[in-house]
């Protein structure tokens, strides 16, 4: 967890930072994946996420498991005197399908949903929540990609009082080098290896950072 102490502070809780994308040491408490593409995704996430490998969540098991959370709050006066209190976070879960179809999308997208309802602690401290789904796949159907590339879910807690939370598909394949993804999911560029991480693109957490600062 990072802290930055002043007039405002955001805290993180990403896994330990690795070194660059070659000659790196994995840092303590990162798994290793035997799937050669899914560590290298790693090694991109570890930054920001908590990681980790073959996640059971409501009888569905993911490869990988990334968590992030962030909170911001303002002092006032003195450190114990806080205001603002917001918290942002991002579930994302990977998983291998060879071929995803419609069928398998909407049943990620109903898992979304009613993880949403369980995890989420709705009240005026929460920002947001993202939930999103990769799925890493030998080819596409052309319903999946339709269907994943026209997706937007966001739904609002309490009108907007609460908060909101989204869920984000994307497709993956690794050996074509393509993918495709719906509008706010961010976590594309860590899948695709083959390009370099643009810093500046924004992400949850810069999205998060920016409305604070309005």
């Amino acid at each position: 967890m990072t802290t930055d102490s002043g007039e405002e502070v955001e805290t993180a809780t990403p896994g330990e930072r690795g070194s660059a994308e070659t000659g790196w040491d994995r840092p303590e408490g990162v798994p290793v994946w035997e799937d050669e593409y899914l560590d290298s995704v790693a090694r991109r996430l570890l930054h920001h996420y908590d990681l980790e490998r073959d996640y059971v969540v409501d009888g569905e098991r993911f490869d990988l498991y990334g968590h992030l959370e962030v909170r911001h709050e303002r002092h006032a006066l003195h450190p114990s005197l806080t205001f603002a209190y917001h918290e942002t976070e991002e579930h994302l879960f990977a998983t291998r399908v060879d071929r995803p179809t419609l069928a398998d999308i909407e049943r990620f997208e109903a898992l979304g949903e009613r993880l949403a309802a369980e995890w989420i602690d709705a009240d005026e401290n929460h920002y947001s929540t993202d939930i999103t789904f990769a799925i890493v796949a030998d080819q596409f159907t052309a319903d999946a990609r339709r269907y994943v590339d026209g997706y937007r879910n966001r739904t609002l807690l309490r009108k907007g009082y609460y908060g909101h939370y989204e869920l984000n598909l994307l497709v993956i394949v690794p050996d074509r080098e393509e993918s495709v993804a719906s509008e706010q999911a961010d976590a594309e560029q860590a899948f695709r290896i083959w390009e370099p991480i643009v810093e500046e693109t924004p992400g949850p957490l810069s999205r998060f950072v920016n409305w604070l600062s309005r």
